[in-house]
């Protein structure tokens, strides 16, 4: 059966940005752009050029890039009331923008009209449908945005159609139909959208807020019947509670529902997804369906179990048809499955008759009734396993550290740290300051190490989180410290836990070196026994 097309329509870098706390730069948009058309986005809305210079700066810089899937998009309003549209200065600023195709809003509730526009039901149609003629005029896509059409429509529907038959008489190429105040159900919505479709000829559209956490089925709901044009968002950003989340849309429709969206690109979703979040600044939301990283993430052992057998047990979909990838968790709940599966992703030949394999379960239910996370700190768990599946040795061993912290008067604070190492079978003491104890204690460390082991130079921190465990025992209180790496390519997590944050902190910076080196060891031995000839290591 051939797949009905349902086009695209983003508007991340248009509504998108009226989300609370999200903004962007005319490069940032851009950047975002070719990454949507990378995806196959059939439209993509850059802005208003009319409302403010850094949109009308974002459309000269796209006009010198050329998009392969997407047809680039300018946002205005209809000409102003009892206005010439071929005079209007948010119209000519549309048309100036070179812009493949242009949408604009115009009202169709009739409340709207009288309260917000403050002029008459039948001026409002003629702005409607004289705008879009003026456009079209200019040899360009126009897709009419019905604002607040559902609403209109549930308390005056002859207006509202009304208003689609003017942008239908102007020549319009689309009516999306908007859930502006995303108050709508999707039963009505499908309700609406089966009437409109019987009644006009132009293709409709979808435009869903997510006010009623409804904007992805309201979509859905539209598109069933009859809609083939979808607006919304990545990652649903969007003014109030977002718009309809496009990340959700093209993979329910094109995966479970016979729609083509953006065809076999859709394993760029996730990566997209979260590049858009990235340039953003904003943090991914890991629940998120589909792109998220916790949406193919499994914790409980007997979970895991059954996906070792059939994924199809707990996952509705093969993560990688959208370009995410499975991820099994340890914690206490795991189980003996959680650490196999953890071993084979590892490269490391285990099966549930190794002699190890049922104490380091127990191991690390033990260590997380004490504190520890390794579902946020994988490296530190990669190297329990490698320790108790493949006898791997640390070849760093801490002696000693000791720790100065001098205040004098209104200057600032300094510290010093003297760390102690067992290095290889030789010991090695380093002294560094630091900005504070961990960054004195990681200077001190590498002191040493970087003169042994040359990689670590690359080797630095990226993030650093401290969690109170128990925090009705006050100072005296169980520390969890998270610390995050990176060499440039790859990024790793490591745990550490004490009553005393230093040497959680501790605890955790070694596990990071020691997971840096994973692999290395056989180098470094010999670029320490040159040291120790050189008199590097002290004795």
């Amino acid at each position: 059966m051939t797949r009905k097309k349902v086009y695209i329509y983003d508007t991340t870098l248009r509504d998108g940005t009226q989300g609370e706390g999200i903004s962007l730069s005319s490069e940032d948009k851009l950047k975002i752009a070719k990454k949507l058309d990378r995806l196959g986005i059939s439209y993509i809305e850059g802005g208003w050029p009319g409302s403010n210079p850094k949109d009308m700066e974002f459309f000269l810089q796209a006009s010198a890039t050329t998009f392969t899937h997407a047809k680039l998009t300018a946002f205005g309003s209809t000409c102003r009331a009892y206005s010439d549209p071929s005079e209007d200065a948010n119209l000519n600023a549309l048309v100036a923008s070179g812009a493949q195709a242009i949408a604009i809003f115009g009202k169709t509730w009739d409340f709207q009209v009288i309260e917000a526009l403050r002029t008459t039901l039948e001026e409002n149609l003629r702005m409607i449908e004289e705008s879009i003629a003026f456009l079209k005029s200019k040899h360009v896509e126009v897709i009419f945005d019905a604002e607040h059409f559902f609403d209109g429509y549930k308390a005056n529907p002859d207006y509202a159609i009304e208003a689609l038959k003017a942008a239908e008489r102007g020549g319009a190429d689309w009516l999306a139909l908007c859930d502006t105040n995303g108050g709508s159900l999707p039963h009505e919505i499908s309700e609406i959208v089966t009437k409109v479709k019987a009644e006009l000829h132009t293709p409709l559209g979808i435009h869903a807020h997510n006010d009623g956490e409804l904007a992805v089925a309201n979509s859905l709901a539209a598109v069933y019947a009859g809609a083939e044009q979808i607006q919304g968002t990545m990652n649903g950003f969007g003014e109030r509670c977002g718009n309809a989340n496009l990340c959700s849309i093209i993979p329910n429709l094109q995966l479970k529902s016979n729609y083509d969206c953006i065809g076999e690109l859709i394993t760029r979703l996730t990566k997209t997804s979260r590049y858009v979040s990235e340039v953003a600044n904003v943090v991914h939301h890991p629940n998120q369906p589909f792109v998220g990283r916790s949406a193919f993430t499994h914790k409980g052992g007997m979970h895991v179990s059954a996906i070792l057998k059939n994924a199809k047990t707990y996952e509705h979909i093969e993560p990688e048809t959208v370009g995410n990838q499975r991820r099994v968790l340890m914690s206490e709940l795991a189980g003996l499955s959680n650490v196999l599966f953890k071993a084979k992703e590892l490269g490391i030949d285990v099966d549930k008759d190794h002699p190890q394999a049922k104490n380091i379960v127990q191991e690390i239910k033990d260590l997380e009734h004490q504190g520890y996370q390794f579902e946020a700190a994988e490296g530190s768990f990669e190297l329990l396993l490698r320790k108790a599946f493949t006898g791997l040795q640390d070849v760093i061993s801490l002696d000693s550290f000791k720790i100065l912290l001098e205040k004098r008067g209104d200057q600032r604070v300094t510290c010093d740290a003297i760390v102690k190492l067992n290095v290889n079978g030789n010991v090695c003491i380093s002294a560094a300051e630091g900005n504070g104890p961990v960054n004195a204690l990681d200077n001190a460390m590498r002191k040493t190490l970087e003169d042994i082991y040359p990689d670590l130079k690359n080797v630095h921190l990226t993030d650093y989180k401290v969690r109170v465990i128990d925090e009705k025992d006050g100072t005296a209180a169980k520390i969890r410290v998270l610390i995050e790496s990176s060499n440039g390519e790859n990024t790793w997590s490591t745990v550490g836990v004490s009553e005393n944050i230093i040497e959680a902190s501790w605890y955790a910076l070694a596990d990071s070196i020691r997971y840096a080196l994973l692999g290395k060891e056989n180098d470094a031995l010999q670029t320490a026994s040159q040291n120790e000839r050189k008199g590097i290591l002290n004795h």
